[in-house]
């Protein structure tokens, strides 16, 4: 059975209840996970109240060599840990090494700028004071991380919290805590310190509830749905903490006719149904121009044909299954909405038959034409393989439809005229856009949302800022 670890110790929950963790893809059991309380997360939280002291006074060279110790002792592990992701999230292996990959060239991004932060000097109306402005660690904070990239995620947090001098508990999806609680226990085995970091498994309810409401969190970040970020921004306020949350996403894909076709496929295809479609900026609607509309179409059918799907663990799989029955039948509630609208299904919309299709929670993928703008497709977000593809007859129209949407985190344009793509990356409300490029979320750029898709920015040096105290300091000489 797999522990919590707190205060540097693989623990049960004090309830010494469990609960199992099932593979999407057939429905074994991959293993059993202590049932957390309130309690465990006040013994997490102390015990990284505890470590602050010492870690935030810790220097920031000697964080980062630890940071990259435990780089190098994940990456030894790597296919070890990437078959467990794949058994408890569903993703081929593959896509599991990718994300793991991702994770830790983040650990190591940060470990490079921990050394690196910089305050200032002030010189003053007084020539006989100056000033200083200092940076400064928060204290404990809470890292609560979704199912669909559960570790790629909890790199995003903990890799510039720790490296600022926080200490972190972290709270994984209750459907994927396995492969973080083996990530956190070799991070523990490179050396660091006791509590600097903390897991505490359990139902979000009463994990998260606690986590983020605990007087001790300084600090919360939370990436998940919209409607749960509205409630965490609320508890969290109230003893004004420092968050981000990074949301839902409808991102726009717009393709003109001046585009590289071939690219743009791929761009198309990938960003759609990587990790099966459950991605918060993967491409959930397409807007092509209408003189290339019927080809773009035609191609793009032949390309999701070659999509294989099935179990994650077959070395040709590109599509596993969806992470649980509730992502399928909502998937297949949004795609009957918009055929009872008058969209029709041009492939997929269905589950795949078959032997090994079974038990696992399979959905094929699925493009959708003549898709009304008032279907559920088209105004929520679609965390699944189904993508509804939209004819418009110019650039003008295309930012219109994509800006319609109460979401704005990614979006994406296709063009090779300059001109297009700068007034596209001006105009389209969202927080981040790619031109010609693959919705790809890169340690390097900020990425966080507009409107519903959230607030803050994670990634990037500017997320170093959001762990981080700001101290003016006057001296009198």
């Amino acid at each position: 059975m797999a522990k919590m670890f707190i205060g540097g110790e693989s623990v049960d929950s004090l309830t010494k209840h469990v609960y199992e963790v099932r593979n999407p893809a057939n429905g074994e059991l991959v293993d059993t996970v202590p049932k957390g309380n309130a309690e465990d997360v006040r013994r997490a939280v102390d015990a990284a109240d505890t470590a602050f002291k010492s870690w935030s006074e810790t220097t920031a060279e000697a964080r980062a060599k630890w940071l990259f110790k435990a780089v190098d002792l994940i990456h030894e592990n790597i296919q070890e840990l990437s078959v467990l992701l794949c058994h408890e999230q569903g993703k081929p292996v593959k896509e599991a090494v990718t994300e793991i990959d991702h994770f830790l060239h983040g650990l190591s991004f940060y470990a490079g700028l921990a050394a690196k932060l910089r305050g200032s000097y002030v010189p003053l109306p007084d020539n006989k004071m100056y000033g200083m402005v200092i940076k400064q660690p928060l204290g404990v904070c809470a890292a609560i991380v979704p199912w669909n990239f559960p570790i790629t995620l909890m790199g995003t947090k903990v890799g510039p919290a720790l490296a600022t001098g926080n200490t972190v508990v972290v709270k994984p999806a209750s459907s994927t805590p396995l492969t973080t609680i083996r990530i956190i226990e070799l991070m523990a085995k490179a050396g660091m310190p006791n509590g600097v970091i903390n897991v505490v498994t359990g139902p979000g309810g009463v994990v998260g509830e606690a986590l983020i409401a605990h007087a001790k969190v300084r600090r919360v970040a939370f990436t998940g749905e919209s409607k749960t970020g509205k409630h965490v921004m609320a508890v969290a306020g109230q003893d004004f903490k420092r968050i981000t949350l990074e949301l839902g996403g409808s991102d726009p894909m717009i393709v003109c006719d001046d585009a590289e076709i071939d690219k743009a496929l791929t761009g198309a295809a990938v960003g759609r149904y990587f990790n099966c479609g459950q991605a918060c900026l993967a491409v959930k609607r397409l807007f092509v121009f209408e003189s290339v509309y019927d080809m773009f179409v035609s191609k793009l059918v032949d390309k999701v044909k070659k999509l294989k799907v099935g179990n994650g663990m077959s070395a040709d799989t590109r599509i596993g299954p969806l992470h649980n029955e509730a992502q399928r039948a909502e998937i297949e509630e949004q795609v009957q909405d918009a055929v009872s609208r008058g969209a029709r299904v041009i492939f997929g919309g269905k589950r795949p038959e078959g032997p090994g299709f079974e038990k696992g929670f399979f959905y094929l993928p699925t493009l959708l034409v003549d898709v009304p703008d008032n279907a559920r497709v088209a105004t929520e977000e679609v965390f699944g393989p189904a993508l509804p593809i939209f004819k418009v007859k110019d650039l003008d129209e295309a930012i219109a439809k994509a800006n319609s949407s109460i979401y704005g985190l990614g979006s994406s344009i296709w063009t090779k005229d300059l001109t297009r793509a700068r007034r596209g990356a001006e105009r389209l409300q969202a927080g981040n856009v790619w031109i010609n490029s693959l919705h790809i979320g890169y340690d390097e750029m900020p990425f966080g949302g507009v409107k519903q898709s959230g607030i803050g920015r994670e990634h990037g040096p500017e997320a170093l800022e959001y762990y981080l105290e700001t101290k003016g300091i006057v001296v009198a000489t």
